[in-house]
């Protein structure tokens, strides 16, 4: 056995380089495809856990007339077809137009659930629609992309899904996590923002200035303040952008500060805060565009302060470290607006995020 020339040797290297050179996309397509596999198999039970939540809620919660489980699952095929962008003039206004007309379609529907459902329920089991659906549209699309390479039997098919998987899977899970806080009317990660405002705006008195968004006007250190967050407890986050609007058109504002919670990059600490400058609000862009092209033809310098936190931390219950941070966030809003305000100027100070739990 020690003879290199030894057949038996020979065949021990060469067969296992044949093998591999023939066969070894098949044997990396079943290796990765296991792996995909246990993945796609937590999200179906993450759609049906969602699923379930939401039936059980709104039988367990709400009075609703009939059985609810047909129509809650005719809302979870409910989709959207966005605008079409080959021209980009104007599109931000029909994708504004778009959105808006489902989740008016969607409250209006979702009413029908139950006609005694009070507008805190009615915030709720859209929200918990919102997760569940969502949960269903992503397992629909990894298991198309899985099945379809493994129909074509095709390795660098499936390699894009290999390398998105961890970041879907980190997502998928946050949503499912999310669950109970938004059932019980629990403040979420991403509610720091209107929970700063929130606490400014306390035996102040409260107007209702665009759908779902509250208003409160103070002055502090001989300055006219303009708060602005969401209505509070519901889940909602509002529309800041149709409320400064009506404040701009209404008043003279030199500056805006925006409170927001953002994504941390691998590496910062969660709840760490930062300053910066521009529209600090996410979503699909069209907040953004609305309050920046405000900004932009009034001349309006933009302000933001954001509190970092992970996915899951952003959409989950809010943590204790988050949470404490809302005072100091409160005592930086002030030392900005001194500093970029002269006594006798107006700003509006925005808390963007969701304002489950979260009261004003």
């Amino acid at each position: 056995m020690g003879d290199d020339s030894n057949p038996l040797m020979m065949l021990v290297w060469i067969l296992p380089i044949i093998l591999f050179v023939f066969y070894g996309q098949q044997i990396q397509l079943f290796v990765t495809s296991r792996e995909i596999k246990k993945g796609i198999q937590k999200l179906d039970s993450f759609r049906i856990e969602s699923r379930t939540e939401l039936i059980n809620y709104v039988k367990n919660n709400l009075k609703a007339k009939n059985d609810p489980v047909k129509k809650i699952d005719k809302f979870l095929e409910y989709f959207t077809i966005m605008p079409v962008d080959m021209d980009p003039n104007g599109i931000v206004d029909k994708v504004r137009h778009t959105v808006r007309s489902r989740e008016d379609f969607t409250r209006i529907h979702v009413k029908t659930l139950s006609p005694e459902m009070s507008h805190l329920e009615l915030t709720r089991v859209q929200t918990l629609l919102e997760i569940a659906s969502s949960l269903q549209m992503i397992y629909k699309i990894i298991n198309h992309m899985f099945l379809t390479a493994k129909k074509q039997n095709n390795y660098p098919l499936i390699l894009p899904l290999q390398m998105i998987l961890p970041f879907i899977m980190e997502q998928a899970e946050a949503m499912k996590d999310a669950i109970p806080a938004f059932q019980k009317g629990q403040p979420v990660g991403d509610g720091i923002g209107p929970m700063v405002v929130g606490k400014m705006m306390l035996d102040c008195k409260k107007e209702i200035v665009a759908l779902e968004t509250s208003l409160s006007k103070i002055d502090y250190e001989d300055r006219h303040l303009f708060l602005l967050k969401a209505e509070g407890p519901g889940s909602t986050v509002g529309r800041p952008a149709d409320g400064l609007e009506k404040i701009v058109e209404e008043n003279q504002i030199d500056a805006i500060i925006m409170i927001d919670a953002a994504l941390k990059m691998e590496g910062e600490d969660s709840a760490s805060v930062a300053q910066g400058f521009g529209a600090a609000i996410g979503g699909i862009g069209t907040e953004r565009f609305q309050i920046e092209a405000i900004a932009t033809s009034r001349n309006i310098p933009v302000f933001s302060i954001v509190i970092k936190q992970s996915v899951k931390e952003a959409i989950t219950l809010m943590t204790k470290e988050i949470a404490d941070t809302a005072d100091d966030v409160r005592l930086q809003v002030y030392e900005m607006i001194r500093e970029n305000s002269d006594k006798g100027q107006s700003i509006v100070i925005i808390g963007v995020g969701n304002t489950s739990g979260v009261p004003q």
